[in-house]
C-alpha cells in the first residue's frame, strides 16, 4: 500500500471519528437492530445476560466469571486448546517467513504476542460490549429465524478508575455469542414475523428495559437454549514501525460450533466463506471442484448478492487478519491473488476468462447482477464474503463491534465510536429486512460490497460517510466509458466533494472536500 494511501485510511478513522459519532446519534442508525445503550448493557451484563450466566446456567450466582473460571468450564476447554495451537502455529510461521525479528510478549519484541496469561487471569474477564440484531442472516437457516448477536470485549477488572475522564483496560479481544433468534426453547408457534415486530418495536430513545426483557420483549426470547456458536477475534501481534516495515497488527479469527446435544461443548469449526487458499491452490483437484462450484450460474448469483455460502471442504479453520488495509485489490488478502489477471504472476484459480464467461453466461441466462460487473468487482468479491476480507474492510483496528465502554467514568463519551462505518453503513438493510418479516413480506437479503452500502438505503445514507460523504470510499471513473470499471461507477462523492486517490494507478479513494 502507497503511505499516501495509508495517510487517507489514518485521517478517515482519526478526524472521521466526530462525523460518525454524530451520523450515529443524530440518525440512530442501530435502533430496532441493536442495543447500545451503557445502562441497559452494565445491568444485563451483571444479570441474565453475562457470559457467565449464558455459558454455566445452573450457576446459582450472578457474580461475573473472570478469565480463569470461564476457560476452566468443561464448554469452553476446547475453544482454549484451539487458541493454543493457533498461538504456537502464528509463532512458528513467524520464525519461518521473519527470522531476523523476534517475536515475544512485551514492549522488547518486533511482533508483540496477545499475552496468554491473561486467557487464566482472575482479573480479566469478557463485558457485555454490545447485543446486535442479525435476521438479516436467515437465509443461512431460515427457521432459526437468524441470529442474535451478544458481543463481550475482554476487559481488566483490577485497575482503579481515576477521574472523570477515566476509561476502562480494554483489551483487543471480542468474543461473539451467536444465539439462534428462534431456539429450541422457543414455542414451536413462534415466528420470525413475530420476533421481527418485538425488536422493531423497541426503536425508543433509549430502549427501556422493559421494553427488551418485559413478556412482549425481544430479549425474553433469549436463553442458553438459542446458543449456536462462539466467534473470536484477537490481536495476537502487534508491529510497530520500525527501519524496516511500517506497523501492522495481525488479527485471529475463529469459530467454535456448540453441541447442546450430548457433548455440551464448544467445538473448532470452519470459518464461514474462509477460503482455505494453500490448500486449495494446492490440490488439483479441490481446485477443479471450487472453480466448478464457484461458476456455476446458481452459485455465481448467489456469490454477486452476499448470500453465497461456501461447502466446509473449501474453508480453513482459521485466519490472520492484517490491518491496515487500503482499497486495491493488491491491499488485500489471502483471496486476492486467487485470480490471474492481465500482467499478473504467481499461482492462481480462476482466469481473466473465467470470469468473463461467467458474466457473459449469466447475461445469457438472464440473470441480473447487482454487484459483479468486471474482473476487478469479482476479485473484491471474493474477498468481501470472507471473515477476513470483511474484518479487513472499513474496521475499527480489526473489529466492527468494539462496543461502548460503559466500566468508564462516563460511559456515554468514552467510546466516541461503538462500532464501525461497515456496521453503521449497513443498519437501514438490516431493518428494511425486519420490516419486510413484520409486515410478512419476503426479505431482500442480498448486500452490496463492504466498502459501500446498497443504494436502497441511500436516502437515509446520503451525504453520510457511509455513502458518499466526506470520508466514504469512492472510484475515480475514466476520462472515457471504456476506462470506467461498471462494479464501481456507482460508488461517486456527494455534490462539493471529490474522489481523492492516491497514487498514480489506483482509481480507488476517500471523498474529500474540492481541491484539497
Amino acid at each position: 500500500m502507497s503511505r499516501a494511501l495509508k495517510c487517507l485510511l489514518v485521517m478517515s478513522i482519526l478526524l472521521g471519528g466526530a462525523v460518525l459519532a454524530r451520523a450515529a446519534e443524530d440518525r440512530a442508525l442501530e435502533r430496532g437492530a441493536a442495543v447500545i445503550d451503557p445502562a441497559i448493557l452494565r445491568e444485563l451484563d451483571h444479570g441474565r445476560l453475562s457470559l457467565g450466566r449464558m455459558l454455566a446456567p445452573e450457576r446459582a450466582a450472578d457474580v461475573p466469571l473472570s478469565n480463569r473460571d470461564l476457560f476452566g468450564l468443561p464448554v469452553m476447554v476446547p475453544v482454549r486448546e484451539a487458541l493454543d495451537r493457533e498461538f504456537d502455529r502464528y509463532v512458528g510461521n513467524h520464525r519461518a517467513s521473519l527470522p531476523n525479528e523476534s517475536i515475544g510478549v512485551g514492549d522488547g519484541f518486533a511482533f508483540q504476542l496477545f499475552d496468554r496469561a491473561l486467557f487464566e487471569s482472575p482479573d480479566v474477564r469478557f463485558v457485555l460490549a454490545g447485543i446486535v440484531n442479525r435476521m438479516d442472516r436467515a437465509y443461512v437457516a431460515p427457521k432459526d429465524c437468524g441470529e442474535i448477536r451478544l458481543i463481550y470485549r475482554l476487559t481488566r477488572t483490577d485497575v482503579p478508575l481515576i477521574g472523570e475522564n477515566a476509561v476502562s483496560q480494554r483489551l483487543p479481544m471480542t468474543l461473539n455469542l451467536v444465539l439462534k433468534a428462534k431456539g429450541d426453547g422457543n414455542e414451536p408457534s413462534l415466528s420470525c414475523r413475530e420476533i421481527a415486530r418485538r425488536w422493531l418495536a423497541t426503536a425508543s430513545t433509549p430502549p427501556a428495559m422493559d421494553k427488551l426483557f418485559g413478556k412482549d420483549g425481544p430479549l425474553d426470547l433469549i436463553d442458553a437454549r438459542n446458543i449456536d456458536r462462539i466467534e473470536t477475534n484477537l490481536q495476537i501481534a502487534h508491529a510497530p514501525k520500525s527501519a524496516v516495515r511500517d506497523f501492522r497488527t495481525d488479527y485471529l479469527l475463529k469459530v467454535f460450533d456448540y453441541d447442546g446435544a450430548s457433548a455440551k461443548r464448544f467445538a473448532e469449526a470452519p470459518l464461514e466463506n474462509q477460503i482455505d487458499r494453500d490448500r486449495i491452490l494446492a490440490e488439483e483437484a479441490l481446485r477443479r471442484d471450487f472453480k466448478t462450484w464457484l461458476l456455476d450460474p446458481r452459485h455465481f448469483a448467489e456469490f454477486d448478492r452476499g448470500t453465497l455460502l461456501i461447502p466446509d471442504k473449501f474453508l480453513a479453520r482459521g485466519a490472520v487478519a492484517p490491518t491496515p488495509t487500503g482499497f486495491d485489490v493488491s491491499d488485500l488478502e489471502p483471496e486476492y491473488g486467487m485470480v490471474q489477471g492481465e500482467g499478473s504472476a504467481g499461482p492462481a484459480l480462476f482466469s481473466e476468462g473465467d470470469v468473463v464467461g461467467a458474466l457473459q453466461k449469466a447475461t445469457a441466462d438472464g440473470t441480473k447482477l447487482q454487484n459483479i460487473q468486471s474482473l476487478a468487482g469479482f476479485e473484491r468479491r471474493l474477498n468481501d464474503v470472507t471473515c477476513a476480507g470483511c474484518h479487513q474492510t472499513r474496521g475499527i483496528g480489526g473489529f466492527h463491534f468494539p462496543g461502548v465502554d460503559w466500566m468508564a467514568a462516563k460511559p456515554s463519551n468514552s467510546t466516541v465510536v461503538p462500532a464501525s462505518p461497515h456496521f453503521f453503513g449497513d443498519q437501514p438493510r438490516r431493518r428494511d429486512i425486519l420490516a419486510s418479516f413484520r409486515d410478512g413480506k419476503a426479505p431482500d437479503f442480498s448486500r452490496g460490497f463492504s466498502n459501500r452500502p446498497q443504494l436502497r438505503a441511500s436516502a437515509e445514507l446520503a451525504g453520510t460517510e457511509y455513502s458518499d460523504g466526506w470520508g466514504a470510499h469512492c472510484y475515480l471513473p475514466g476520462a472515457r466509458p471504456a476506462e470506467t470499471d461498471r462494479s464501481f461507477r456507482g460508488w461517486t462523492c456527494a455534490e462539493g466533494l471529490a474522489c481523492q486517490v492516491a497514487g498514480k494507478t489506483s482509481r480507488m479513494g476517500m471523498c474529500f472536500v474540492k481541491g484539497r
